[in-house]
């Protein structure tokens, strides 16, 4: 028989990065950052964040330091995270 915990479903990885998207600009208790680009593929993510266990990995820059580097994250979006502007639409001219 299975456990409760284990029957509950896992959330997606959409539902873990949130809006989250190149372009996007959010901010959170640990500063304001800028989605420079989303890494969806496990084994890149987990190289990413050197941990075995990752599904995807955000690379984002802290808007609020001048000299900051690229750097990528893990954490899931949760309601003190908030977007502060939405992910650029990249549209492809139809042929």
């Amino acid at each position: 028989m299975q456990s409760i915990a284990s029957r509950r479903a896992r959330p997606s990885v959409q539902d873990e990065i949130g809006p989250r998207q190149p372009g996007a600009i959010y901010q959170n208790t640990d500063g304001r950052f800028e989605v420079l680009a989303l890494v969806t593929n496990p084994a890149d993510a987990a190289q990413l964040l050197r941990r075995t266990a990752a599904r995807w990995a955000v690379i984002v820059r802290d808007t609020l330091r001048p000299d900051a580097q690229p750097f990528a994250v893990g954490t899931v979006w949760t309601d003190s995270d908030y977007l502060i502007r939405p992910a650029k639409q990249s549209y492809t001219a139809a042929a």
